[in-house]
């Protein structure tokens, strides 16, 4: 409460000297009037004047008890809580049902008492014979294999087949413990982007590890195998995810929502050694057409056409600086001496050309089709030969030379190790 402060002066008067004047004295009237004055300033000064309460004050009766007004959050609609509690909900069914099928896969140099353990990844169960897949990567070079199951179950397991051009291996285990159950395959072509995914496995070693996260990207090339004589050969068909994956994540499952296994976990993007939201998995499509021939053959024969193409560059980069007919399609730069191309009369680069600061090979075939499917680049030609062809097979590969189109048969080969 505010008080109003005021300076009192000293009241002064002055005396008007005596005269014969018989009027009445003025003065008289001055000082009644300045008195008047003097005691209206006191009483101003004696008593405040009342101020008003700010406009979000409330001023409470005297002695009732102050009320204090706690914000809550708006409620959610029913249907919004039901929704996201059914969410919830069916991740923990699908770890419940599906964990069991995942193992641990712990890989070790040495047998009996000189094993020792050199790597760790994860592997899912396919059938109710034992059979498990995994990655290459995580068992290339073991001697000893030991499998835990997630109630705790350990079993040596053997090695039945490897493929290093998919990162593909088949382990069997002699018995399941009562509680294993093998996971369901789906289909890796229905998958789109920005579908929900998840992947279980035991990254570092934390066994039985889910996370979630959507399908990033389709049709992902990674790099797998270059052979003695210096080919280099790439896994096509790639799902890309920002579902966690980190080391030991490597063989495990990546699962739709149903709990269905679209993919096998594989590799990271990385510049720590950890987890950056790029990750990559085999499709489960390429595990359906190669596993079983891993199973009963140990192996799995890839079809062969011996080219060599420029893979640094699009046939779009290609055609805009050496003004080629066409804008898709794979630019030869070489074919293999003796190989299925050579054989069937393709040809390679004639010359060579600068683009962009590098040396190119140019004046090769540019192959447009094979069986009449248009091929848009390298990765997808080499995904249709691995997806659509077998090894001894004629194709019909259509060619643009010289401004003529072309059809060509080839016998394929067999890819070389």
């Amino acid at each position: 409460m505010r008080h109003i402060s005021c300076a009192l002066r000293p009241a002064t008067c002055s005396l008007p000297s005596a005269s014969c004047d018989l009027r009445p004295a003025p003065w008289n009237l001055r000082l009644l009037l300045s008195v008047g004055l003097l005691l209206l300033a006191a009483l101003a000064c004696a008593f405040p004047l009342p101020t008003l309460p700010p406009p979000s004050a409330t001023i409470a009766p005297s002695g009732a008890p102050v009320q204090v007004v706690v914000a809550t959050p708006t409620p959610l609609p029913d249907s919004l809580v039901a929704e996201a509690t059914a969410e919830d909900l069916l991740l923990v069914n699908l770890y419940a049902r599906v964990n069991p099928g995942v193992v641990n896969i712990d890989v070790a140099a040495g047998t009996g008492d000189e094993a020792s353990i050199f790597g760790s990844g994860s592997g899912f169960l396919i059938d109710a014979e034992g059979h498990i897949v995994t990655n290459n990567h995580v068992v290339e070079g073991a001697d000893t294999i030991w499998v835990t199951f997630s109630d705790g179950s350990l079993r040596e397991a053997e090695v039945l087949g490897t493929d290093p051009f998919s990162d593909l291996a088949v382990l069997r285990v002699k018995d399941l413990p009562p509680g294993a159950v093998p996971l369901e395959l789906g289909d890796s072509d229905t998958l789109q982007v920005g579908q929900r995914v998840i992947a279980i496995g035991n990254p570092f070693g934390l066994q039985g590890t889910m996370t979630v996260g959507v399908v990033s990207a389709l049709g992902r090339v990674l790099p797998t195998v270059t052979t003695a004589t210096g080919g280099s050969f790439s896994n096509p068909e790639i799902i890309q995810t920002d579902a966690a994956i980190n080391p030991g994540n490597s063989g495990g499952p990546l699962l739709d929502s149903q709990g269905r296994v679209v993919g096998v976990n594989t590799a990271i993007r990385t510049t720590t050694g950890g987890n950056m939201g790029v990750g990559f998995a085999v499709p489960v499509n390429t595990v359906k057409r190669i596993v079983p021939r891993l199973i009963s053959e140990g192996t799995y024969r890839y079809p062969y056409l011996g080219i060599t193409a420029d893979n640094r560059f699009t046939l779009a980069q290609l055609a805009h600086e050496l003004d080629l007919p066409v804008t898709r399609g794979v630019l030869i730069s070489a074919v293999e001496p003796g190989g299925p191309a050579d054989r069937a009369g393709l040809r390679g680069g004639t010359r060579t050309a600068r683009l962009l600061g590098t040396t190119v090979q140019v004046g090769g075939d540019i192959i447009i089709a094979i069986d009449g499917h248009p091929i848009e680049d390298f990765n997808d030609l080499i995904a249709y030969l691995v997806r659509e062809t077998e090894v001894g097979q004629v194709v019909t590969v259509t060619i643009l030379r010289d401004g003529q189109q072309m059809d060509i048969p080839v016998r394929l080969g067999e890819r070389p190790r």
